[in-house]
């Protein structure tokens, strides 16, 4: 029988091998955001400002769609650990069809509507203006986008997490060089950012997309739309989308407040928030490792694995927000000067990276937690805990933006960000421990 020790040490190598290069292919992934923000933040606060706002919008659309990396992820993985290539790929197929039809279905109307969408978030005309010009533009690389998601969970799902990290690489760089070409040579502006992000989706996709396309063949599995299997797919990602569904709501209330704050303000929050969010994806990747490993060894019936793997991605996820919450409050006084030249924006922004620097340690608890759940398709227990945080989150919000009226103490934007720490991410560390701590959620079996 092994040893404690050893298996342990098994658990940690399981764990860094796909949790390692989908850390580095996740950390690409924000960089996207901080190109944009970094690039169009010196062609001035307004633009920012209306970058924050439709980035707001995209995210928000895209997001809810993340089903499509978690749940096939989670699927494709149950049926690797049971056995059944063949069938694991057959499902990756399904959700990529799925993600072009919903692709589809909210392009048209996203872009009809982008006026109108960011004109909710009540900013000022000229901010409104560059978000519309943004928003119609970024629209059409939802698609993309969606496939990238899909493709990737399928990827994942095979305990492959290197081949996203080599076109999630080639994809950034392409997006870098396209923005300043379209931004600042061909002198596009805000509009030449949009150009430039969506013609480096497209080419992302199409590379993921091959990769699967050949896995499937090589197995046999369908590449026809099989409606059957796409319903399946959609059926099963319902409570992922309510979860997400809540869990971008609370972000957007956190857009809104910024909004309601003024033009410093939601500059400020964008740049907070997409720093934020390079260090979420960077913490993500022991989730993205919590998801193909627990949906393998509960496709293939081992509990004690489970259970022995979960508590070593628990503690990973501890360290690593102790490690990126010291390094975000080390690099808060300067990080400004890398985005804009607006000093008041400096100013607001270093105080509010060393607030969210605090939470960090949370955060990384947090996101393997709802891997593991995630992996083990839980998908229930999880919307049901979304809706939770939100009640828990959106007073605490709404009392750091209204109730500071001639405020003496730190900055408005400063406590909103404090609600979105204790409200946001604590309420969801309580909810998701509470569940870990039980057995409900370890399901055995190729589905759940």
């Amino acid at each position: 029988m092994p040893s404690v020790s050893s298996v342990t040490r098994d658990a940690d190598r399981e764990i860094l091998r796909l949790a390692v290069p989908a850390f580095l292919a996740l950390v690409t992934e924000p960089l996207f955001l901080l190109a944009d923000a970094a690039i169009v933040g010196h062609l001035g606060t307004g633009q920012l400002a209306g970058l924050g706002i439709a980035g707001a919008v995209v995210q928000t659309a895209v997001g809810l769609c993340v089903f499509l990396a978690y749940g096939t992820t989670a699927s494709v993985a149950r049926r690797i650990g049971a056995g059944d290539v063949r069938g694991a790929l057959a499902q990756g197929i399904d959700g990529i069809w799925l993600a072009v039809g919903i692709g589809l279905l909210t392009t048209v109307p996203g872009t009809l509507l982008a006026g109108r969408l960011v004109g909710l978030f009540g900013s000022s005309r000229v901010v409104t203006d560059f978000a519309a010009t943004y928003l119609r533009i970024a629209f059409l690389g939802v698609v993309p986008l969606l496939v990238v998601l899909a493709a990737t969970g399928v990827l994942r799902g095979l305990q492959d997490t290197r081949t996203p990290l080599v076109v999630a690489v080639a994809g950034n760089l392409g997006n870098i060089v396209l923005n300043i070409a379209l931004v600042y040579g061909v002198g596009l502006g805000i509009a030449g950012s949009a150009l430039g992000s969506v013609l480096a989706q497209v080419g992302t996709a199409v590379a993921l997309a091959a990769v699967v396309v050949r896995a499937a063949r090589r197995e046999g599995a369908p590449l026809r739309p099989d409606l059957p299997g796409i319903r399946r797919a959609a059926h099963a990602g319902v409570a992922l989308v309510v979860r997400t569904l809540t869990l971008r709501a609370s972000l957007l209330v956190m857009t809104y407040g910024a909004a309601a704050l003024g033009a410093t303000e939601v500059a400020t929050h964008q740049l907070a928030s997409t720093v934020w969010t390079f260090l979420a994806f960077a913490l993500d990747a022991i989730a993205i490792a919590a998801q193909a490993i627990t949906g393998r060894f509960l496709g293939a019936g081992d509990l004690s694995a489970t259970r022995t793997i979960t508590t070593r991605m628990i503690r990973w996820g501890l360290l690593s927000g102790v490690v990126t919450g010291l390094a975000l409050a080390a690099a808060a006084p300067v990080l400004g000067r890398l985005f804009t030249d607006d000093p008041a924006v400096r100013d607001l922004l270093w105080r509010v990276l060393l607030t969210a620097a605090v939470f960090q340690p949370v955060a990384g608890v947090v996101f393997v937690l709802d891997g593991v759940l995630i992996g083990a398709g839980d998908g229930r227990y999880l919307a049901w805990g979304g809706v939770v945080v939100l009640v828990v989150f959106v007073p605490l919000a709404w009392l750091a933006v209204r109730l500071t009226d001639g405020w003496s103490g730190p900055a408005p934007l400063v406590l909103l960000w404090v609600a979105f720490g204790v409200g946001f991410m604590g309420s969801r560390a309580v909810v998701l421990v509470h569940r870990a701590r039980g057995s409900r959620w370890m399901v055995t079996g190729h589905a759940r």
